[in-house]
């Protein structure tokens, strides 16, 4: 119990200190979001007048007369009551709003992509690493080369050959412009096809990594003594490489892989900004050419508590996949 409680303040501790950067580095930037706000209305043909930016000021909650620890005292107090304030960049959209359209995208694009890579990566890494020695090798220094590849030229690279070239996938966007969102088939089709390649992109930079530390892990593995005493009681190759060398040779990798779930809610900045992507990458640049203090606030937390969550995911998946650490814990 004690380790859970542990556990727990830790997180709580973290959340409290990335909360607080959270507030404290988005002022840290150059230029005001009121100032923005102002010049954007302007150009509408807006009127500004001193009471009409202290009311901006109190809006987007940038100080006006307040200090800083005013500021920072109604920054959690809002974040308590849920109000995440209102976003310049797509004003006068509240953060939420603006979160809750883009966040999706991205989770299904970077989260499957995320999940398939894993998969595809830990899968041929642990045949690799049980059939050492074979033509499975040369995967390795392909994936890595892959890996090793600038991922916004690999992107251009697809865009050119498979979009430009052979036509086989959208140049941009998220889907067909022509059709109204929704869950109809073929909106769905459409967001699918759209994503095929993004997604492709990410696999490809991402499978490397997987496969070699997953291949390295089962060639240490297949020297340790319960794999031995599993060949010989006369157990199948199949049940050995799963159940004993695969099965300990996957938990650096969970662990990796739930970080990487965490920051699968901040997207890839590159990715969107290529594909033209509507996820949540392309608003936080958005946010930081505006100087949007609220919308990177909200980002951050949201990429901030899927960062921690997965690592509470982590602690849990190795109390089922690892009995060592369940004993330690109640030890503890």
């Amino acid at each position: 119990m004690s380790h859970h409680l542990r556990r727990l303040a830790f997180y709580l501790t973290a959340l409290w200190a990335a909360v607080t950067l959270n507030f404290v580095i988005p002022r840290m930037l150059p230029g005001n979001p009121v100032d923005i706000l102002m010049a954007k209305l302007q150009q509408r043909g807006g009127s500004v007048d001193p009471a009409a930016r202290t009311a901006y000021e109190t809006l987007l909650g940038t100080g006006g007369r307040e200090s800083f620890a005013e500021e920072y005292l109604a920054y959690l107090g809002n974040l308590l009551r849920g109000d995440l304030g209102v976003s310049v960049s797509a004003f006068p959209a509240e953060v939420s709003e603006v979160i809750a359209g883009s966040l999706p995208w991205t989770v299904v694009l970077v989260g499957l992509a995320t999940l398939l890579s894993f998969l595809l990566g830990v899968g041929l890494g642990a045949v690799a690493g049980w059939r050492r020695g074979t033509w499975l090798d040369s995967l390795v220094p392909a994936t890595t080369m892959l890996s090793a590849v600038p991922y916004f030229w690999l992107a251009l690279i697809l865009v050119a050959a498979l979009s430009s070239g052979l036509g086989w996938f959208p140049l941009n966007g998220g889907y067909d412009v022509v059709l109204d969102p929704g869950w109809s088939a073929e909106f769905i089709g459409s967001a699918l096809y759209h994503g095929t390649l993004p997604a492709l992109t990410i696999v490809l930079s991402s499978v490397g990594g997987w496969l070699l530390g997953m291949r390295n892990m089962m060639v240490s593995v297949m020297s340790e003594d319960y794999v031995l005493t599993a060949r010989a009681k006369g157990l199948t190759d199949s049940r050995v490489m799963i159940r004993y060398a695969a099965r300990n040779a996957v938990l650096p990798s969970v662990a990796g892989f739930a970080i990487s779930l965490g920051f699968v809610v901040s997207g890839s900045i590159v990715t969107e900004q290529v594909f033209s992507y509507p996820g949540i990458g392309s608003k936080l640049l958005q946010a930081v050419q505006n100087n949007d203090y609220a919308l990177m606030q909200g980002i951050f937390l949201v990429i901030t508590v899927a960062v921690l969550g997965a690592n509470l995911l982590v602690d849990v998946l190795y109390g089922l996949i690892d009995a060592r650490t369940r004993d330690r814990s109640t030890v503890s």
